[in-house]
């Protein structure tokens, strides 16, 4: 029979680490709050009757925020038979105070105290047989990060398996507060001590449960200690469970008298500077794509394209199927089809890979949840909280779990805005298109790559600013609280978990969604309508994109080619890079060997035009998949299609007024369109600096 226990922590105290460490899972690694909004299950690796329930990252067990509720609901409704109650040994009084919640519900319980080498770095000493013995529950050092301690853990749930772990014993609060819990269990007939003491504090959960006359009387208890104590409830009760942790500490916590800086407030005076901040994660975010896009995942990138897809496997597989026998037709399909398109999505693998290391590395390692308070004031000015900053970081790995992430943003308003938004950063699916405008426009300049992240963010600020003062999008800001955990050096397991996972997810995508477009592609642009077999000028698909160019030929590009691969990238960003590789590698517009194949792109586009079709394929709206993770979130069609249809106006409008304008600075060129994107900047600048009406947010 299965044993469920529960792991309940802070955020940021190495909770999912240990998960991890405990199960095997590959359960993504963050220092930012909402990682895990729903509970995560994991099989205990020592012991497959042990269920590990991982529940999200919360301060207390009041239902004030969703990741709150989560936790709570799972507690006091699925009762799980035990509790893992990991702490931050190096903030052991905040830590302490959710403690002090656990054991009010009376479970049997270990406390693990992590990152206690962090609390000798500091100097300081914890007490551990004198805190087991007042919290009256195992108490277990270790180090999530170092893998220390687990073993230990690992006997004592086994222990808790078999019953050999007691619930906690009661940790008694001042005088008058105990004697108004005492008065409430007199009125409830509820033994749970938990629920008695969230009735004083006049949980509104709870106070539903009750009969109305139960209600009153417990009102009249709440008054009188008010009174009492001169203070509200919730006060009180704060300060009264405060106390106990402080008791707890002044027995079993010696701290270093040393008065010096750690490590991580020197580094976070230079990094968080009001001044340096923004500068630096700047330089950062270019050092990020530079190394990626520009020198180390390009030496990559350019080996796998010209050698392994343009010399190894292309001849390979055609001499084989040539030994086969096989038909020209499938020949044409297997080559200039499926290992054009997949092929060249593929070959930016290693470009996509660096990227996620450097990221994983970045979050690991602390700084990006630095990133967050850092943009938590400039997204408060222009209307946005530092919690859309959270999915939209998720979304530099895939736009859908971004788009899920934003459900932990309690304000309505607030959520549908990062929705909308989120995805305007630049996902995995999209560093392929950077790349292929870089290197095949643009000679590989290295500012590429960094300006698509910043012309990302750059319209999640505008947008956020001229969305905000309209009525649909008008309140208050949601309030943004978080810890900044110290830094530490990444943990190569973690690094190396993420960077697979993503790279992986990237790779099954090319097997699959990708692998049936390029077929798809491929017939379309090799028969016409009589299903005969033509050249790509005179194909189906040619005669479709054809109808829809005129509508991009204000961007820059009139090609039905682009126009085609625009539209494809609907269904999947990665799809723009394969359309490429089988329209180009069909046309026999390359050598045989396919390594001059994004050097032809430079005959359909100029560089102004380049850069618009990446405006608008960065902007536009995201892949099918996160369009439905949108409309799941959205919980509304209307809204769904409001969020579609602003991305792709803006899309186009961003990408037309910098191509007319673009073209009118590098080439001279004056025209009717031109004068219309004067028109539509001058519209954009009213909208974006005209002064906000108050309107109330529920209005």
């Amino acid at each position: 029979m299965s044993c469920y226990i529960a792991l309940v922590g802070n955020p940021n105290c190495g909770k999912t680490t240990l998960f991890n460490d405990l199960t095997g899972s590959s359960q993504h690694v963050g220092n930012w709050p909402g990682v895990t909004v729903e509970k995560k299950e994991g099989t205990l690796r020592k012991d497959k009757e042990i269920k590990i329930q991982d529940l999200p990252g919360i301060y207390s067990l009041s239902p004030y925020t969703l990741e709150e509720v989560v936790a709570r609901d799972y507690l006091l409704k699925d009762k799980p038979q035990g509790l893992i109650n990991i702490v931050d040994a190096s903030n052991l009084e905040r830590n302490l105070y959710l403690t002090t919640q656990l054991v009010e519900l009376g479970l049997p319980m270990v406390v693990c105290l992590n990152m206690m080498d962090i609390v000798e770095k500091n100097g300081d000493k914890i007490n551990l047989k004198e805190l087991e013995k007042r919290l009256g529950c195992p108490v277990i050092s270790m180090s999530a990060i170092k893998g220390t301690g687990s073993d230990e853990l690992v006997d004592v749930l086994k222990k808790m398996k078999n019953h050999g772990i007691k619930a906690p014993a009661v940790l008694p609060f001042e005088e008058e507060v105990e004697d108004a819990i005492q008065k409430v269990e007199a009125i409830t007939n509820i033994a749970s001590r938990f629920t008695n003491v969230k009735l004083l504090e006049k949980d509104d959960k709870l106070m539903e449960t009750i009969s109305a006359s139960q209600k009153q009387e417990i009102e009249a208890i709440v008054e009188h200690t008010e009174s009492a104590m001169d203070d509200d409830i919730k006060s009180i009760m704060a300060g009264a469970r405060y106390g106990v942790v402080a008791d707890i500490i002044d027995h079993c916590l010696k701290k270093n008298t040393q008065n010096t800086m750690k490590t991580s407030d020197k580094i976070d005076h230079w990094v968080t500077n009001r001044f340096l901040a923004l500068p630096i994660f700047a330089l950062v975010m270019v050092a990020v794509y530079y190394l990626s896009i520009t020198t180390v995942g390009t030496m990559l990138t350019d080996w796998v394209n010209d050698v392994l897809f343009g010399e190894i496997i292309p001849p390979a597989i055609e001499s084989f199927l040539v030994s086969l026998g096989t038909a020209d037709w499938l020949q044409g399909l297997v080559l200039d089809g499926i290992v054009a398109g997949v092929g060249a999505v593929l070959g930016f693998l290693p470009q996509m890979a660096v990227l996620f290391l450097l990221l994983a590395i970045l979050e690991d390692c602390g700084y990006m949840a630095r990133i967050a308070f850092i943009l938590d004031r400039i997204f408060r000015k222009f209307g946005l909280s530092g919690k859309s900053f959270i999915p939209m970081l998720i979304g530099t790995g895939c736009g859908v779990p971004a788009v899920m992430a934003s459900r932990t943003i309690e304000n309505e308003n607030d959520r549908r805005m990062t929705i909308m938004l989120t995805t305007f950063i630049p996902c995995s699916a999209k560093l392929p298109i950077i790349a292929l405008i870089a290197g095949a426009l643009f000679d590989g300049a290295w500012w590429v790559g960094p300006s698509a992240y910043f012309v990302g963010f750059a319209a999640i600020v505008v947008s956020g600013i001229i969305l905000k003062k309209t009525k649909l999008f008008a309140g208050d800001v949601s309030p943004f609280i978080m810890e900044l955990p110290a830094y530490h050096l990444p943990r190569v397991k973690n690094v190396l978990l993420q960077t697979w996972e993503r790279c992986k997810h990237f790779i099954v995508k090319a097997g699959t969604i990708i692998f049936v477009s390029t077929i798809v592609i491929w017939f379309l642009q090799s028969f016409n309508w009589s299903f005969e077999m033509v050249d790509a000028n005179e194909s189906i698909l040619a005669s479709l994109g054809q109808i829809i160019a005129p509508i991009f030929a204000p961007l820059g590009w009139g090609d039905w080619k682009a126009a085609v691969a625009s539209v494809t990238g609907l269904v999947a960003k990665e799809n723009i890079i394969a359309t490429f590789g089988v329209l180009y590698q069909f046309a026999g517009e390359v050598s045989e060997d396919g390594a001059e194949i994004w050097g032809t792109l430079a005959q359909d586009f100029t560089t102004i035009s380049a850069y618009a079709f990446l405006i608008f394929n960065l902007l536009c709206a995201p892949c099918f998949a996160a369009i439905g993770a949108i409309r799941n979130e959205m919980a509304s069609g209307k809204w769904t299609l409001i969020a579609i249809g602003y991305q792709c106006l803006f899309a186009y409008l961003v990408a037309f007024v910098f191509y007319q304008l673009g073209s009118l600075i590098v080439f001279g060129d004056f025209t009717m369109m031109t004068a219309l994107a004067f028109v539509v900047l001058a519209i954009g600048l009213f909208l974006l600096f005209r002064p906000a009406k108050k309107v109330k947010a529920d209005e």
